[in-house]
């Protein structure tokens, strides 16, 4: 029987993740790791996505108990302090989470014997990526510590591989798409949420730069092949893209589809906003030749009236939405506020490695009123 852990599951990801794992390995033992920021951000959900899971950790990712990885076979590392502004405001503290702690864990990995390290990486590390479509070959230009953060962790993490402990990074292009725990502050999920409560897309640029996009259902799918992946399929290391080159576009292109898929909607640009430099193409035909039986299944458009509907069906109407709970570095903020929180984003009353034995609670007592 498989045992796989999978850390951050219970941020915007991770719901699917888990879901999927367990529909695709149901004898296995699934465990969750999570410091629970965002356990309180269900959206439409209508039970715990955790109740999937045969335990719930809460813990910090720095602190991990090297005991939990004692007879794993694979860890899916996705904690991490997940985005740019929340990067900015953090800096200090994304660098230790999304770098230095995750070496740290996958140094302990190894050394307990796991066989398989899945890094939820990011094309963000090309940054301002020019004309053509950028491959794992092509320079690197982080322009933000999120983004640096992911380029040191795979330069550390490249030694660590070998025959007997695979590390597989995970380039994925931008989330989006429906989650138990949804965001807004995610392009398309941005753009579909500003149709849905105000009839108005407003881009906070001129629309031209690129950006990739994947599903979180397709992401989910990345990791299930990147926990089987066999040495010889890409060598012990691997960094790749993860999403499809259909999945490229720019910013405005994207407005415009969710505008005709959403009638009434106006798109509003901003001429006059400096220039975003985070602009890339990606190439993921690599990804496509070694990964063949889990390439990215979902289209924009069924992306767009998936979100257009979960929106309407939770009564979302929020004008002021980016400065709400679906905001991410909005939460922490909050959280801080009230003192849960300190500085360095660790609780002030841990829960650290508490154990919820949440398959043991019947399945109808999960259900969410």
């Amino acid at each position: 029987m498989q045992r796989i852990l999978i850390t951050g599951n219970m941020g915007y990801v991770g719901p699917g993740v888990v879901r999927h794992l367990r529909q695709q390995f149901p004898q296995a033992e699934l465990i969750g790791y999570d410091m629970a920021y965002f356990a309180h951000c269900l959206t439409g959900a209508q039970r715990l996505p955790e109740a999937r899971l045969d335990r719930q950790l809460f813990g910090d990712v720095r602190h991990l108990p090297a005991t939990l990885l004692q007879g794993l076979d694979a860890v899916v590392h996705l904690a991490a302090i997940s985005n740019d502004p929340m990067g900015q405001t953090y800096e200090d503290v994304t660098l230790e989470i999304n770098h230095q702690a995750g070496i740290w864990l996958a140094r302990r990995a190894k050394a307990a014997g796991v066989k398989a390290f899945v890094f939820a990486s990011s094309c963000s590390m090309y940054g301002a990526g020019g004309e053509g479509a950028k491959t794992e070959h092509s320079d690197l230009n982080p322009l933000t510590a999120y983004a640096r953060s992911k380029v040191l962790s795979e330069q550390d993490l490249a030694p660590l591989a070998d025959d007997n402990f695979r590390v597989t990074c995970l380039r994925f292009a931008t989330a989006c798409g429906w989650s138990d725990r949804l965001r807004l502050d995610l392009v398309v999920n941005d753009f579909v949420a500003g149709a849905v409560a105000t009839g108005r897309i407003s881009i906070l640029s001129d629309g031209t730069p690129w950006r990739p996009l994947i599903h979180v259902q397709d992401m989910a799918r990345a990791i299930e092949w990147a926990i089987g992946r066999p040495v010889g399929c890409g060598g012990s290391f691997l960094a790749i893209n993860a999403g499809s080159e259909e999945w490229n576009y720019q910013v405005k292109d994207l407005a415009a589809a969710i505008a005709a898929a959403i009638p009434g909607t106006e798109v509003e640009l901003n001429l006059s906003a400096p220039p975003d430099k985070r602009s890339y193409r990606v190439d993921f035909s690599l990804f496509r030749q070694l990964a063949p039986d889990h390439q990215p299944r979902r289209t924009l458009a069924d992306t767009i009236a998936e979100l257009h509907e979960g929106l309407l069906g939770m009564g979302f109407r929020d004008p002021d939405f980016r400065s709400s709970q679906l905001m991410r570095l909005r939460v922490l903020t909050s959280l801080r506020e009230i003192g849960q929180l300190d500085a360095s984003l660790c609780w002030h009353e841990p829960a650290t490695a508490t154990s919820l034995a949440l398959r043991a609670v019947a399945p109808a007592e999960m259900a969410l009123s």
